[in-house]
Formats: C-alpha cells, structure tokens, sequence
C-alpha cells in the first residue's frame, strides 16, 4: 500500500507539474522582442519591448525607460546600444523601452510629456496578462525621462504604483530648474519658458504640478539617484532637494554622486552605476 501511496502522489504531482507548464503560452517560454508597440494614436506613442524567456504574471518584474532630451528632443533608440547590458545586467526584467510626444516649440507643450508616459505606464499594467508579466514596476529615467518617472511614482501612480525609481540627474523642482538657468543660461531659461507657457511668476501652479518633489509622500516608492558633480544641465542641487524630501517623508533612498561626471557618463562608470542599481533593487523590490 505505501509503494501505491507513493506512486500516485508522484504520478500526480507529475501531472500537476505538467498542467502549470501547458499553462504558460509557447510564446511566454520564449524569450520576445516587440518593436513599436502603440499604446495611443500619436506617431511618437510608440514603446519596444524586450520580453524574457520562461516568464509569469507572478515572477516577471518589469523595467520601463524613459529617454531624455530636455522633453523636445531623444528617443527610445537612444537606448538601443545598452539594450543587451540591461537584459543581462537585469536577467528576468521585462523591459520596456517607451518614446512619447516631444515639444516642438508650437505643439505638445507640457503636460503631453508626462501624459503619454502615464498612458505607456498604464497600458503596459493592463496587458501584463497579454505580456505575461507581473505588477512590479520599476521606472528608469535619464534627465528629462528621470522628470517624468519621478512624476509617475509620486504624483500619477493611482492605477499603477511603482516598485522603485531609478532616476539619472533628473529635474525634481521645475521651479528652482527655471531660476538656475536663468541665473547661468537665459537660452535654457527660455526653453523651459516655452516650454511650460511662462515663468514661475505668471505660471505658478503649472511649474508646481510639474515639480515631482511636490508630491513624495510617505508611500512613495524607493528611490536611487545617480548624479554628476560637474553637471550645469540638471545641477546637483536638484538630486540633493529630492534626496532630502525623501527622507523627510522616511522613504528609502540612495544617492550615488560622481563628483568629476558631467551630465552623463559611459564605460566603466555606467558599469558601477548598473551594479549599484542592482543591488538597490535586489534590497526593494524582492
């Protein structure tokens, strides 16, 4: 009787086994690339995706990029020539690679920018079934892309409520952006000026609800942000006021500084930059 009990608990754990795997689509065993996915009907609201090989909606944590360019210019190829070292560098990831409208100084003012990247963030969470992927959201950001992951997790995350943020030099107070470059480069200034139909004087609550320190709270996601000391497009100070109101509000932060980088960096330092990252989400986002 007990090689019987034996047997039949082996046969159905077998099947079971077998069960959970005819589960999983063929095209989820197999590891996928998706090249200019719409997630709206605009020609820039377009996101490539890099899907793993054996993923679920239970396992498969999700990283989106988001490309800078001072929210007028960039595009998700950008990111093209690190696509391979952050499929190995984040093993597992399903990453999403997302473009969105750009400013051409007569449309797509500010908001369209961080409403696409709310729209790509919430299209991509309502077909995770399709994708096959979990809810565990992480947000990757360079500059002006770092701009608008912080707004996603701070401000838009009612549907979706990211893990982590991983912000490179982004803006976090539009405000105080304005007043530097005004002080250092009136271009810029008027850039930003264009950009969000003013100056903080005559547009105030625009460069408010713009500025994604204004709204970390005590429920924001955890947050790593990699700085260059000799950066005059994002200033240091900016990642040093996000840093603080993080931990004002108890939030788990690191702030990685290269005090001889400017406003981006390669090779080695790119490298280290990746692995901090990677031991910053291994601790929070289990």
């Amino acid at each position: 009787m007990k090689h019987i009990l034996t047997l039949l608990l082996t046969i159905t754990l077998v099947s079971c086994s077998k069960d959970e795997r005819e589960d999983i689509p063929l095209s989820a065993k197999k590891a996928q690339t998706l090249i200019d996915i719409s997630y709206g009907s605009n020609a820039n609201q377009k996101m490539d995706a890099y899907l793993p090989a054996n993923r679920s909606t239970e396992g498969t944590k999700v990283m989106v990029l988001i490309h800078g360019g001072a929210w007028i210019e960039g595009d998700k190829t950008d990111f093209n020539a690190n696509i391979e070292q952050f499929k190995n560098v984040f093993p597992g990831y399903a990453i999403f690679n997302v473009n969105y409208r750009l400013f051409d100084f007569v449309r797509n003012a500010f908001p369209a920018q961080e409403q696409d990247i709310k729209s790509a963030v919430e299209f991509i969470f309502n077909k995770r079934s399709d994708f096959f992927i979990s809810d565990k959201f992480v947000l990757v950001g360079v500059s002006a892309g770092a701009h608008l992951a912080q707004l996603q997790a701070y401000k838009n995350n009612s549907v979706v409520k990211p893990k982590a943020i991983v912000s490179f030099f982004g803006p976090a107070d539009m405000e105080a952006l304005y007043n530097y470059y005004y002080s250092t480069n009136r271009q810029m200034a008027y850039g930003l000026n264009l950009l969000l139909g003013g100056t903080p004087a005559n547009r105030s609550q625009l460069y408010y609800d713009s500025s994604p320190i204004n709204f970390v709270s005590a429920q924001s996601p955890p947050t790593i942000i990699l700085q260059g000391g000799l950066d005059n497009v994002v200033p240091k100070q900016q990642s040093y006021s996000l840093e603080a109101r993080l931990k004002n509000f108890n939030v788990k932060s690191e702030l990685i500084f290269y005090p001889n980088e400017e406003h981006g960096w390669d090779g080695p330092e790119l490298t280290e930059s990746l692995q901090k990252i990677v031991t910053f989400l291994k601790t929070n986002v289990p």
